[in-house]
């Protein structure tokens, strides 16, 4: 079942971690994180003018946490809800993205590619830390953002 981290303005405007680390750190701990398949959704509750009609991601504050998020657990992508489109969400916090009302997301084709090389390059050596060496999900993860990528990659990184 799936955990929710929970956001508020204040979190966010101090960069405060830690509504996901009382999450990430004792499911880490125990290894449930990694047996329990979309483990992660966020839930951001902020006050906004009800005229913005910037997305979430576009927020700086918004934007400037997940970042901060990003460096701490760079893996994170791996155990999200991805059912529930939490991959998506993820991702357009870190890669430059427009939003069309009528085509959703539509990341930056190059940075979109650069951020995906750097999670398959950190994933894969994050799992063999922990003594896993199938790459499915891994590979299933970067087939949602778009990427067939080959075995033949993930035998260099071994």
């Amino acid at each position: 079942m799936a955990q929710t981290i929970t956001l508020s303005d204040a979190q966010l405007q101090a960069l405060d971690l830690t509504p996901a680390l009382t999450v990430i750190e004792p499911t880490l701990a125990d290894g449930k994180l990694l047996t329990e398949a979309g483990a992660l959704r966020f839930a951001i509750d902020i006050s906004r003018d009800p005229t913005d009609p910037r997305e979430l991601s576009e927020l700086p504050e918004v934007r400037l946490w997940f970042i901060r998020l990003d460096c701490r657990y760079p893996w994170l992508p791996l155990v999200l809800d991805w059912e529930a489109g939490e991959l998506g969400r993820y991702t357009a916090m870190l890669v430059p993205h427009q939003f069309s009302p009528t085509d959703g997301i539509r990341y930056n084709p190059e940075a979109l590619e650069i951020f995906v090389m750097e999670k398959i390059f950190v994933i894969a050596d994050w799992l063999q830390q922990r003594g896993m060496t199938s790459t499915t999900k891994l590979k299933f993860m970067t087939q949602m953002l778009g990427y067939d990528i080959e075995d033949g990659l993930f035998e260099l990184l071994r």
